[in-house]
Formats: structure tokens, C-alpha cells, sequence
């Protein structure tokens, strides 16, 4: 019988191309699952082969668990009973018990058989999966085998993909037999079906089908930074020259077009604009927003936005066809784009001076005049007048060195006096409502004193309501109240 057991044992390695290991193992289970049969459907079965001689050992096993955790009694033991057996043992161990070896001949033949065989057969597909991913291709190339529920199943040599129907270009007819190239976006161990799940509206697909057509980007003289999707529409990708004597977009676009027309052919006419990269990202938004020209630009790091001001003419250039340039321009760059006409940036300056006047007025205990000239010398916050050098301010002419330090006393006096308030309001604060992510002190603070001091208060607040309260905007209030909902959610699941 040992020998009988190694000699399958070889013949099926052989034969499948797999591991002996992976053999002896799925014996092991299948030995395992008819012993279990014989006993309880619920109990716990170890099954050991000996790899030299063929000969093996049936163990019936137990988990060590607290005594108030022993749940299936044909698996678990508590400890204080399994102390009893073996005084040294601990919470996580086994107590096996040898047990009659079963007969290999008697067992049900037909499901070992079975058991051995998907084991195989899952080896077999987990070894053609690595010998793909060991190639590291990105960009995947087969033959459309067959149509599932508008989803193509696509053959790429000795393994099969799956090009979801959501990924591939709007408008594209494939059918069995088509020649495809996909992005492999990701990769699924544990489906049951094709394992690589591929895309062709991934921004990743047109990055790569770029490295393809311009051998400089493989050499490494040029570099594609980013890229934006319309799919099948338009795109827009960021280009960066490594070698002063390359020009990134001419290069791209390739001798009369060439390069840039192949890549536009394989994504169903998907119209491409080259964009310059810069390390200055209002330069980089001015480039991505082309061709509309741009009047002026004004960043805000704290929001990772701008504000960007167009004329008349080409304000409806920079939005595009139902907003396509504006948004593929902020995808590129990574920036919130705000779109505007010189006139609303003007009224908008004019909103936040009066907001910035008001405060320093109130504030500062200062008339119009004096809030004034702090606005037009750059100052637009209470910490700047406090904590700027004093030489900065002592450069303002209309002010002389009293007054200098006057205001800067009186800013101080102002924040040490807010910090004081809000230190006596964040006492308030449950700890669940400070660690979630997005919130911090002074913004709790400010919540505090409206009376929303734990995470369901501020669950239970519309956006416009924590807008209002706060003067965040809406998207950081969006995000903010999604997450203080999270538990709820995840109580009901």
C-alpha cells in the first residue's frame, strides 16, 4: 500500500507538472475527509504522510480554547480540561489523539479522488498565475475567447483574463476572436473564474500604450507624470523631458503625428493632449487647462486648490464640453480647479477683504483705515499680525513703531485669549468624536461650542449646517459627516 501511495503520488506530479508536495498534501485532505466521515462530520482530522516511505498516521485534534469559549465540543477543549491531560500545554495548542489508520482502499475512492484532483488543479492554476506575474507585464495582450453578461474573457497565452464590461471604452463592439490590449489592474486570488481583471479606461492603459510607441520614455530621457480619462473621448497625460535636448511634447506626438495617432486608433479615436509637466503647480494647471488662456491664478495650499481666472472669451474653452477640460485638468494635476470670469474674482476678492476687514476690526478694536492697511500689506489672519517679524511690520509706512507693537500685543492678547476658550470647550469633546480622521482641535473646538461634542452629534448634522457652523467647506464637511456615520453602518451590518 506505501508503495502504491508513492508511485500515485510520483505519477500525478509528473503528469500535472506540480510540486510533490502539493500531491502528498492533497492526499493528506482527502485521507483527512474520509476518516472525519467515520467519526463526525465536525471533528477535527489530521492526516500525516511519510514522504520517504509512503506510510502515514490519522490524528484526531482538539484546539485549547478558554473554558467559556468552547463552542463545537468536537473541535475545541477548554483549557482547564485539556490541563488535566497535559499539565504544560497552553491556550492555542492541540491535544491529538492517534487514531486508527482507515483503509486507503475502502475510502470513498471517488471523493478522494475529487479532492485530489481540485487540489491539482488549484496548484496547477496558482503556478501558471506566477509564471505570468513573474514576466511583470502591466499591459496584457490576448484574444477574446468568449462573451459573459457583455463582460469579455480574454486568452493571454496559457491563462485567461477578465475585461469587466465597465472597463472597457464606451461605444467599443469586441467580439470572439478580437486581438485586445488591457491594463492589468488587479488581481483576484480567490475568484473562481479568470484571476487578472484588466481595464482600457484606466489612465494607467494610456501611460503604457505611450512607453510602447516612444522607445525615449523606455530609455529614460522622457517621463509620463500623469494621466486623465474621458475614455474613448478625450485624455489628457503630463509629460517631463529628462535630457534638455528632448522635446517631451514633439516627441509624443511623433513624425506627422505618427506615435500619438497609434495610441489614439487603439483607444476608439480617443483624442490625447500632450501637456507639459512642471514642478510649479500653477504653472502645471495653466498648461493642463489649454488651449484656454489664463488671466490669473491664485493657489491655496491649505485646500489644494485654486482659483483661476479666465475672461469671457475663454471661460467656456477652460470648462469644455459639459466640464470635460476642467475636469481632466484638475485629474491630471491633482488640483481642485475654480473656475471663474474676472469680474466673480473680483467680487469674491471684495467678499473675503470685508471678512478679513471685519475681523481685524472687531478684533484688533482698529477703525476701517488701519484694517485696511494691514489687508493691502499681505496680512490676512490675527497669527500673521502677532507672530510676523517685527521688522516686516516696522516697513509699513503709515504705521510707527508704537503702533507696530500695539497691534501685535493686542493680536496675541486675542489668540492666547481663543486658545483659553477653545482649551475649555475641548473638555467637552469625547475622545470618538477627536480621532476621527479629518477632525482637529480647533475645528472640535468650534463644534463644541455649538454644542456638538460627540461623533452621532455631529452624525445627526446636514452639510450646510456644519458649513454654517464652521466655515469649512463642503466637501471637507461631506467627509467629515461620512465618517462619523461609519459606525452606524457598520452596527447595522
Amino acid at each position: 500500500m506505501s508503495r502504491e501511495l508513492l508511485m500515485l503520488v510520483d505519477a500525478l506530479a509528473r503528469e500535472k507538472n506540480v510540486d510533490k508536495d502539493i500531491v502528498f498534501a492533497a492526499l493528506e485532505l482527502a485521507l483527512a475527509s474520509a476518516t472525519k466521515k467515520r467519526i463526525h462530520d465536525e471533528a477535527d482530522v489530521r492526516v500525516e504522510i511519510d514522504r520517504e516511505t509512503g506510510s502515514f498516521e490519522s490524528f484526531r485534534r482538539w484546539l485549547v480554547v478558554p473554558d467559556e469559549e468552547v463552542e463545537i465540543t468536537e473541535q475545541q477543549i477548554g483549557l482547564t480540561d485539556a490541563q488535566e491531560q497535559l499539565p504544560d500545554i497552553t491556550l492555542g495548542d492541540y491535544i491529538e489523539e492517534t487514531l486508527e489508520p482507515i483503509d486507503f482502499g475502502r475510502i470513498g475512492a471517488q471523493a478522494a479522488k475529487q479532492v485530489i484532483l481540485q487540489k491539482i488543479r488549484d496548484a496547477e492554476r496558482e503556478q501558471v498565475l506566477n509564471d505570468f506575474l513573474e514576466r511583470k507585464e502591466h499591459l496584457v495582450t490576448g484574444t477574446v475567447k468568449r462573451m459573459e453578461k457583455g463582460n469579455a474573457i480574454i486568452e493571454a497565452g496559457r491563462i485567461e483574463a477578465l475585461l469587466p464590461r465597465d472597463q472597457m471604452i464606451p461605444k467599443e463592439n469586441l467580439r470572439p476572436g478580437d486581438r485586445v490590449r488591457a491594463w492589468l489592474k488587479k488581481i483576484d486570488r480567490a475568484a473562481r473564474g479568470p484571476q487578472l481583471i484588466l481595464s482600457r479606461t484606466a489612465p494607467e492603459f494610456i501611460m503604457k500604450l505611450f512607453e510602447l510607441e516612444v522607445p525615449e520614455i523606455e530609455d529614460g530621457l522622457l517621463e509620463i507624470k500623469s494621466a486623465a480619462r474621458d475614455p474613448g473621448v478625450r485624455a489628457k497625460i503630463a509629460v517631463k523631458s529628462n535630457d534638455q535636448r528632448v522635446d517631451p511634447i514633439g516627441t509624443c506626438v511623433g513624425m506627422r503625428g505618427s506615435r500619438v495617432t497609434a495610441v489614439t486608433n487603439e483607444l476608439a479615436g480617443e483624442r490625447v493632449d500632450i501637456v507639459l509637466w512642471s514642478q510649479d503647480p500653477a504653472q502645471f494647471v495653466i498648461g493642463a487647462l489649454a488651449p484656454a488662456e489664463v488671466s490669473s491664478i491664485v493657489v491655496d495650499e491649505e485646500k489644494h486648490a485654486m482659483d483661476v481666472v479666465v475672461d469671457e472669451a475663454n471661460l467656456a474653452i477652460a470648462i469644455g464640453r459639459g466640464g470635460q477640460n476642467v475636469r481632466l485638468a484638475s485629474e491630471l494635476t491633482g488640483w481642485t480647479i475654480n473656475l471663474m470670469t474676472v469680474e466673480e474674482s473680483q467680487q469674491k476678492q471684495q467678499t473675503e477683504t470685508a471678512g478679513i476687514r471685519q475681523i481685524f476690526m472687531e478684533k484688533l478694536d482698529v477703525d476701517e483705515e488701519v484694517a485696511d492697511i494691514l489687508i493691502q500689506e499681505g496680512f490676512s489672519t490675527l497669527e500673521e499680525v502677532a507672530y510676523v517679524p517685527l521688522a516686516e511690520m516696522l516697513e509699513i509706512d503709515a504705521f510707527d513703531e508704537a503702533t507696530v507693537n500695539e497691534l501685535r500685543e493686542r493680536a496675541r492678547n486675542v489668540l492666547l485669549t481663543e486658545a483659553i476658550v477653545d482649551e475649555e470647550h475641548l473638555e467637552k469633546v469625547a475622545d470618538d468624536m477627536l480621532e476621527l480622521e479629518g477632525m482637529d482641535k480647533q475645528l472640535a473646538a468650534r463644534l463644541a461650542k455649538n454644542g456638538v461634542c460627540t461623533r452621532d452629534d455631529l452624525a445627526d448634522l446636514a452639510v450646510d449646517e456644519l458649513t454654517e457652523m464652521t466655515g469649512i467647506d463642503d466637501e471637507r464637511a461631506k467627509a467629515l459627516i461620512t465618517t462619523a456615520r461609519a459606525h452606524w453602518f457598520a452596527e447595522e451590518q
